[in-house]
């Protein structure tokens, strides 16, 4: 075996170019293939051109002319020859057969496909071959060191002689097949195949001078394998793909493979500069794109070293991101400089792509040299870089997405690190914290933070108009607009600690006022694509940047108020100008106002206030509920769709939630985080049915789906409430509660007025919803209204704590009275308004009376009370079927047939 890692990468080395050669050959021979088929097809189609007519034709030839008739006109073309009778020969019989022009010869049958013989013998052999070889050569210099046969000098030479043979043989047979008439040994590749493998063995021998045997120094080395590299990408002008990959791939695995105690990262990026350039140009001459996609990323990889010290050499990591910017600006853009050419007006993804990743590379480097000034103005530059090569090629216009994320991110990252204040307090420098390169950059934070916002700003205003294409002005249009907004967020939240700031309110107010201008005069041109878009942008903009001076100017809790009045000011945008995007932006700003109320439902924290309903609830979620009601009444005159829906289940969240949390404000005196108790139970209960049966009506009109299903689940929120809230966990039959007064009370509250809401949605829902659904929340209602009879009852005998005292007979007697005329008055109910429904729970009520009487009346009463109890539920029920044979069933009696008398 090899000595350490000589052997791993010899075969490593071996395999790449192995695979990159069968790759390239087969595009190679697909390329023949195709190209075969359609010179084929051409010469088919070429036009046959007649034979030579005889001399005795072309002597005969003018007279005829003479003797045929004038031309007929087309009406006498189109008409039937006339009937012959007599056969006449046709003359000159011979002549017109010789003049007549062959028939075109039969399409050629395109060539088979190779079988497994023919690329058996022309292509896997040639491929093994090569393979072999690379082996063949780093197996020989195995052997001769297990033998001991030659030194380890005359090793090295050997392999780059042999190296050098199979370079001069992939050279000579490739001047040879140019020159030869055979046309089936090229598919096989064979000059890249075996200049691959010289360039392989070329790698190895210089590595094994330099790491097994000490021949070389680093320097030589590194020289040494990158004029290797650079001879690969060379000679791929020549030998195709194959070896351009396997230069570049050796040339940025070079550092690794030479390296030395302490690294010199001027040297290391001037050799990445010229690597990245030839591979650049080599991608440009032969527009491989996938050559520049490569670089770049290698490019990329190599920024990371050194990044992760505590002392971060700036100036040659900012070098490399600066000239590999620069690089590809010049030879990638399309479109730019000596860039590839494209079609005006299409976002080309490579070359947005590698300016962003040099742009995410320089966003690295300033986050981890802690904002370190050099970094933050190479970040500067080639921010400013894009857009000028965006505004110069549009195929680049991808980058500025790019661009506006890395600028948002480096402040972002800088608002987030400590404040330089926290370094001067009373006590002194906190121990352990020195200066950091943001104390001292403050204010060129704030200069690139006004030169980013005004270029993407301005920039975003005059690119208007200047593509045919829609998609490039509102790209430009959405960086000149966000920004701005996000970098003034992030010096806000750096500067004045998320609290009340009227210098940064100014700001945002001129900055709206920005917007709006940019808005009046865009509206004011003439139309161009994609300018509609864009001034939907830059309204919506408008509208960011004044609630953010609300934001700025008040307290934390009016930016909730804020980006929902937003919301409501993008829905009436959209209004006057229906563009698709401005529906999904007042949906956006609907959704974040409820991830907001998600963190903080108090929305101000603590400082909510005692006063009831008229506290910050009120405007935290009142004023959002009232403008996305606002924004679906605008966003619904245009269509129904999921923007519109999104905004609608915003406004019934927060009326609910309005609702909701003022009745826990007013239950609890202005404490959020207290248990509940059965006044807030019963509130709740009676609120949610209220908005369900107001969503019923409401859904009737509108027809909406989210009004639908949001009447469903407040229906299933008041009757959960109910189930484990009043009838469980608040229950005063079970706990310790005082109810109140005799009649206006908790109970009337807590299980009256619920009983009646619920009666009333049961109602709002016949005849629109299932008849087990009706059924439902009117048999609620029934339990409701007789636990209300109950516990009434219970409160006359035992006052305003029902859960002490013994039960007397006179207590169950009540009960029984008390069931018993409630069943009645419901039968009189249900006769009167004729309802089938008040007559069923009538006799459900009476039922459960009967039940009570002989399951705990006649075990538990005694004396007088048993008899009462039973004399009167048997008059009651005598009563009922009565009224049941007279009134609602009564039959005719049909009177006896007369006698008949005969005559």
């Amino acid at each position: 075996m090899f000595d350490g890692p000589f052997d791993v990468f010899a075969l490593i080395i071996a395999i790449i170019a192995f695979l990159i050669a069968i790759k390239a050959s087969n595009q190679a021979a697909e390329l023949r293939r195709k190209l075969n088929t359609l010179e084929e097809k051409l010469y088919a189609l070429r036009p046959v051109q007649p034979p030579p007519m005889p001399a005795y034709v072309q002597a005969e030839a003018p007279a005829a002319p003479a003797a045929e008739p004038p031309p007929l006109a087309p009406e006498a073309e189109a008409a039937p020859p006339p009937l012959v009778t007599e056969e006449v020969a046709p003359p000159l019989e011979a002549s017109s057969e010789a003049a007549a022009p062959p028939p075109p010869p039969p399409l050629p049958i395109p060539a088979p496909e190779p079988g497994f013989e023919e690329r058996l013998g022309t292509r896997w052999v040639v491929w093994i071959g090569g393979l072999a070889l690379a082996l063949g050569g780093f197996f020989m210099v195995r052997y001769s060191i297990e033998a001991g046969l030659v030194g380890p000098g005359v090793r090295v030479f050997l392999g780059g002689l042999f190296a050098a043979a199979l370079l001069g043989a992939g050279e000579w047979t490739r001047r040879k097949e140019s020159i030869s008439s055979i046309a089936a040994l090229p598919i096989a590749n064979i000059p890249a195949i075996l200049t691959a493998a010289g360039t392989a063995v070329a790698f190895a021998t210089i590595y094994a001078a330099y790491a097994l045997y000490g021949f070389l120094v680093p320097a030589t080395a590194f020289v040494l394998l990158g004029i290797v590299a650079m001879c690969t990408l060379a000679a791929a002008l020549l030998h195709g793909p194959a070896l351009a990959g396997l230069g570049v791939v050796g040339a940025f695995v070079t550092p690794v493979l030479v390296s030395s105690g302490k690294p010199d990262y001027w040297a290391l990026y001037i050799y990445l500069a010229v690597v990245t350039a030839a591979s650049f140009g080599l991608a440009r001459i032969r527009l491989w794109r996938w050559l520049a996609v490569t670089t770049i990323g290698f490019a990329v990889l190599w920024i990371f070293p050194g990044l992760d010290t505590n002392e971060v050499q700036v100036a040659p990591h900012a070098f490399h991101a600066i000239a590999g910017f620069v690089l590809a600006a010049l030879l990638v853009v399309c479109g730019f400089m000596f860039g590839p050419t494209v079609e005006d007006g299409e976002i080309e993804p490579v070359s947005s792509g590698s300016l962003g990743a040099y742009l995410f590379g320089a966003m690295l480097i300033v986050l981890s040299s802690a904002h370190a000034d050099l970094a933050l103005v190479a970040f500067t530059l080639l921010v400013g870089g894009t857009l000028f090569v965006a505004w110069r090629a549009s195929a680049a216009t991808g980058a500025l997405g790019a661009a506006a994320a890395t600028v948002f991110i480096v402040f972002a990252e800088w608002a987030v690190r400590a404040n330089p204040d926290m370094l001067v307090l009373p006590g002194g420098p906190i121990p352990g914290v020195g200066p950091v390169a943001t104390d001292s950059s403050v204010t060129l934070h704030l200069v690139t933070a006004a030169i980013f916002a005004a270029g993407f700003g301005i920039a975003g205003f005059f690119a208007q108009g200047r593509s045919n294409s829609p998609i490039i002005p509102v790209v430009w249009s959405a960086a000149g607009v966000a920004t701005p907004i996000a970098i003034l967020v992030a010096l806000y939240a750096r500067i004045a600690h998320l609290d009340r700031s009227i210098p940064f309110a100014i700001l945002a107010v001129l900055l709206a006022a920005a917007f709006g201008a940019a808005t009046e005069a865009l509206m004011r041109r003439e139309e161009r694509p994609g300018v509609a878009t864009s001034i939907a942008l830059f309204a919506t903009g408008t509208l960011g940047a004044l609630a953010l001076a609300l934001t700025f100017a008040l307290e934390k809790g009016w930016l909730t108020i804020a980006l929902a009045l937003m919301s409501l000011g993008t829905a009436w945008i959209s209004l006057q100008r229906p563009i698709p995007v401005l529906r999904r932006l007042a949906a956006i700003f609907a959704a974040i106002v409820t991830a907001r109320i998600v963190y903080d439902p108090r929305i101000v924290g603590d400082a909510v206030g005692t006063t009831p309903i008229f506290n910050w609830l009120l405007w935290g979620y009142g004023l959002p509920a009232a403008s996305f009601w606002g924004a679906s009444i605008f966003l619904r005159r245009r269509a129904d769709d999921p923007p519109l829906r999104v905004v609608e289940a915003a406004a019934i969240l927060f009326t609910a939630l309005l609702a909701f949390m003022e009745v826990r404000h007013f239950a609890t005196g202005g404490d959020m985080i207290s248990p509940p108790s059965l006044l807030e139970c019963a509130l709740q209960v009676c609120v949610a049915l209220a908005m369900a049966i107001g969503l019923e009506r409401l859904r009737l009109r509108s027809r909406s789906i989210v009004h639908n299903v949001g009447a469903v689940v407040l229906t299933a929120i008041a009757g959960l409430i109910s189930v484990f809230g009043l009838l469980i966990l608040e229950n005063p039959l079970i706990w310790r509660v005082d109810v109140g007064g005799a009649v206006f009370n908790l109970l009337l509250l807590g299980y009256a007025l619920p009983a009646v809401l619920m009666l009333l949605l049961s109602y709002a829902v016949v005849g629109e919803r299932g008849t087990v659904y009706a059924n439902t929340i009117a048999g609620g209602a029934l339990l409701f209204a007789l636990v209300y009879v109950t516990l009434e009852i219970r409160r006359f005998y035992h006052g305003p704590i029902l859960s002490t005292g013994p039960t007397t007979g006179a207590e169950q007697y009540t009960y029984s009275i008390g069931w018993l005329a409630f069943g009645v008055v419901l039968l009189g109910v249900g006769i009167l308004v004729n309802s089938e429904r008040a007559r069923l729970a009538s006799a459900a009520v009476i039922a459960l009376t009967i039940l009570k009487a002989f399951v705990i009346d006649m075990s538990t009463l005694t004396g007088v009370y048993r008899a009462l109890s039973f004399m009167c539920l048997g008059v009651v029920l005598v009563a009922i079927g009565w009224l049941y044979q007279r009134i609602l069933f009564r039959r005719q009696v049909t009177p006896p047939p007369a006698p008949q008398t005969g005559t």
